[in-house]
């Protein structure tokens, strides 16, 4: 036998060069890059849609108070009217009596009754709450460009609230010189600042030179859902957008 040498060349390793391995490099950059946007554009949409549904819960909060402040006056409107009705019948039937008339058919003595008296109470209180949230939405509205402004407002408002509330006896938080620096800066300057105060229960007196609160006007009611109000304000980024219309 004859021996017979047969070479068989054996495939060679691939060997990538250095513009290939920068060229792998970049892809595997670009799809890190891409993913990474990706997974932001999705969290910025997750983002937004908490947002939007924020603000649709708190538009939707206020619109309720809205409507329910808007019933309670109405309520109140009419309780009004009846009294309007009552006393134009009672005095149509004092001329009667004065003439030596029966009484007309349709008089009827009413008394209200202690539950008349509590739904009048809270229907007040309603209206007030109401009076008291337009006018800080009229306030944050008016400088809504200036929210430093806005805030200090709100801070200062709660302080003088609150102090009269925890200290109705002392008169040292109950009057306010409304030419004070301090408080023209911070309230008086604002629309809408003495407003408030003003539905909280001060009166200017002195020829507008003071605002202050007579004790037996302090209605500790009226200045704890002022307060709340304020808090609301602050706390509440959708405060202003609904108003009356």
């Amino acid at each position: 036998m004859i021996a017979v040498n047969i070479d068989i060349d054996s495939p060679q390793p691939a060997v990538q060069t250095t513009g290939d391995m920068e060229i792998k490099a970049q892809e595997l950059r670009n799809q890190a890059r891409k993913m990474k946007e990706d997974e932001e554009k999705r969290l910025e949409r997750e983002r937004e849609k908490e947002i939007n549904e924020a603000k649709r819960v708190a538009e939707d909060n206020e619109r309720k108070r809205y409507l329910a402040s808007r019933k309670a006056e109405e309520e109140e409107e009419k309780r009004a009217r009846e009294k309007v009705r009552q006393k134009l019948e009672a005095d149509k039937n004092e001329r009667r009596r004065v003439l030596g008339l029966p009484p007309s058919a349709s008089h009827t003595a009413t008394i209200p009754s202690a539950h008349d008296k509590k739904n009048y109470v809270s229907v007040t209180s309603v209206s007030k709450a109401e009076q008291l949230r337009e006018c800080l939405r009229t306030l944050k509205r008016s400088h809504k460009d200036d929210e430093g402004a806005v805030k200090s407002a709100f801070q200062t408002l709660l302080v003088y609230v609150g102090n009269v509330a925890k200290n109705p006896d002392s008169e040292n938080f109950r009057k306010i010189r409304v030419g004070n620096p301090l408080f023209q800066n911070k309230v008086g300057r604002l629309r809408g600042g003495i407003e408030f105060l003003e539905l909280c229960g001060f009166e200017r007196i002195e020829e507008d030179k003071y605002l202050f609160l007579p004790r037996d006007k302090v209605n500790l009611a009226v200045l704890n859902s002022a307060g709340l109000q304020i808090k609301s304000a602050m706390s509440n980024p959708f405060f202003a957008l609904l108003s009356h219309p």
